[in-house]
């Protein structure tokens, strides 16, 4: 009798812990969100105002929905403006500075040479707006390569590029005073 039950309490703890191995391997598949839910999940931390845009907290958030390259680009754009307005000076997830949101939508995603494209459009004042993602899939699931926001331009080329504002400020600037002394000869 005592065996039967040491064989049975064996048994049991043995489908205990193979169960909550799956459980765990479960857990793994499941992060490997799809595009589209990646998105989705983005705009919610943004509106509970848990964004990895602008933060300096945790470089690991962007990891966590944006490629490598993009997270970095992010990063050293937020810890470099510290606390001034960087290359991203609006909100990259609706592209503007002042937003009353409407009609808000997030599209299944598109497939197309390795790649992922997931379309978000909303109203913004009343004007329609398209955004769209760029997903990659490695070997941590899908994460966004760059946000293409029209002719706005792509995050990416804000990010590469946010030396070129300074400089052309400085044209600008420089071009203004060239003028102004002109003028007040």
């Amino acid at each position: 009798m005592k065996s039967a039950k040491l064989i049975i309490l064996i048994a049991l703890l043995a489908f205990g812990a193979s169960s909550s191995l799956e459980v765990r391997g479960q857990s793994r598949t499941a992060n490997r969100t799809s595009p589209d839910a990646l998105v989705k999940d983005l705009y919610w931390q943004h509106n509970h105002k848990h964004s990895p845009f602008f933060q300096r907290r945790s470089r690991a958030l962007l990891y966590k929905y944006f490629e490598k390259s993009l997270a970095d680009l992010i990063w050293k754009d937020a810890v470099g403006s510290k606390g001034e307005v960087g290359a991203i000076d609006g909100d990259p997830l609706y592209d503007a500075q002042d937003m009353e949101i409407r009609k808000f939508a997030i599209g299944k995603p598109k497939y197309e040479d390795m790649k992922a494209r997931v379309e978000v459009s909303f109203e913004n004042f009343g004007k329609k707006k398209t955004i769209v993602f760029v997903l990659v899939e490695g070997k941590t699931g899908w994460r966004i390569s760059d946000i293409d926001y029209g002719e706005s331009g792509t995050l990416r080329g804000w990010l590469k590029s946010s030396a070129l504002p300074t400089i052309r400020t400085s044209a600008v600037a420089w071009s203004e005073l060239t003028v102004c002394a002109f003028v007040s000869q």
